[in-house]
């Protein structure tokens, strides 16, 4: 059970980055620039929504360690 979550977890982040990535190099192509302090904005959201996915799968097995 361990070891599929696992994978779900990593498959939800690379489809997440992925998806962001490509939002941006589309955005890019197109002319629209974004500008680097919004990207940097950008991917620290990024960073917090996989957190919370961390957090979702291994919130309830990391309680009895601290």
């Amino acid at each position: 059970m361990m070891v599929e979550n696992v994978i779900m977890m990593l498959i939800y982040l690379c489809i997440l980055v992925g998806v962001i990535y490509l939002i941006i190099y589309v955005l890019g192509q197109i002319g629209i620039a974004i500008p680097p302090p919004i990207m940097n904005i950008i991917w620290v959201v990024v960073l917090l929504v996989a957190l919370l996915i961390l957090w979702q799968t291994f919130g309830g097995r990391l309680r009895g360690i601290g």
